[in-house]
């Protein structure tokens, strides 16, 4: 009986020690100053200014520099932070942004809340699913696993909601009723203070002509600048705005370039318009 607990107490001793070393890590990881457990989001990609208030005040972010549950990030009108947490989600964060982390400690679910400026998020979800909420002054934007962008308008809280990959449902917390609406790949929706939601879905196609409309008409001013510079229309050889230049040169009567009265007439149609 005494041998049997030694071995009880031996094997128990061991469990201690290996889920010990498998447990420290994430453990020191998440240890915060006073004994809790606390998120961080570390800085990985910083540009112009990028700062973090601490008792009202801001201090400058600096790559590798971690930010804290419920302390405020903002940049200026050419800052930009890249920002990784702890399960490898990670957030971008825009010029004249001001956005809370973890606002609503010690739910690890509320994420951002965003009071002015653009960040974007990509959540990881290679372990399965990972809720995470962004809120704003009038939207609530929930998520399992998705890649999309929120911008806050103007002081109003008017938000602007697009989705690059997967599905996140936005509600208006400001509306009666509180509506939601579930956005996929291509869609968005413009939140409005105390007005009900209106899905909006990005017409691939339509921008696809866009694109190309606005090609061609580059395509047309290259063709048609670069023959209105040399006194050529494209297959005609140059031949009459050359023998004029010659003509001129002969009797004196200009350079020989044959620009001003070599150039050639216009093309019987305009181009496309640009739009400018």
């Amino acid at each position: 009986m005494l041998r049997r607990s030694r071995q009880l107490r031996v094997g128990f001793r061991l469990l201690l020690a290996v889920a010990g070393v498998v447990l420290l890590p994430t453990l020191q990881a998440q240890q915060r100053p006073g004994g809790s457990f606390r998120p961080v989001a570390t800085v990985q990609v910083e540009v112009g200014q990028v700062s973090v208030l601490k008792d009202g005040y801001p201090i400058v972010l600096n790559q590798g520099d971690s930010v804290q549950a419920q302390q405020t990030i903002v940049t200026g009108q050419d800052g930009y932070a890249k920002f990784q947490l702890e399960d490898g989600s990670t957030f971008e964060v825009f010029g004249n942004s001001k956005v809370v982390f973890h606002d609503n400690f010690p739910s690890l679910i509320d994420m951002l809340y965003v009071w002015i400026g653009r960040v974007k998020i990509f959540v990881e979800h290679s372990n399965g699913p990972n809720p995470k909420r962004v809120t704003t002054p009038t939207a609530v934007i929930s998520v399992r696993g998705t890649v999309y962008d929120v911008v806050v308008e103007d002081d109003d809280g008017t938000t602007f909601v697009t989705v690059d990959d997967g599905a996140v449902a936005v509600r208006n917390h400001t509306a009666p009723g509180n509506g939601e609406v579930l956005l996929r790949p291509g869609d968005s929706v413009r939140v409005f203070r105390g007005q009900p939601l209106q899905l909006q879905h990005i017409d691939h196609a339509a921008v696809m002509r866009v694109i190309l409309k606005a090609a061609q008409n580059a395509l047309y001013q290259v063709v048609y600048g670069r023959a209105g510079s040399t006194g050529t229309l494209p297959g005609t050889g140059g031949g009459t705005a050359g023998s004029q230049g010659d003509q001129k040169s002969k009797t004196g009567g200009g350079t020989g370039t044959g620009s001003t009265n070599g150039a050639p007439a216009p093309p019987s149609s305009a181009p496309p318009s640009t739009g400018h």
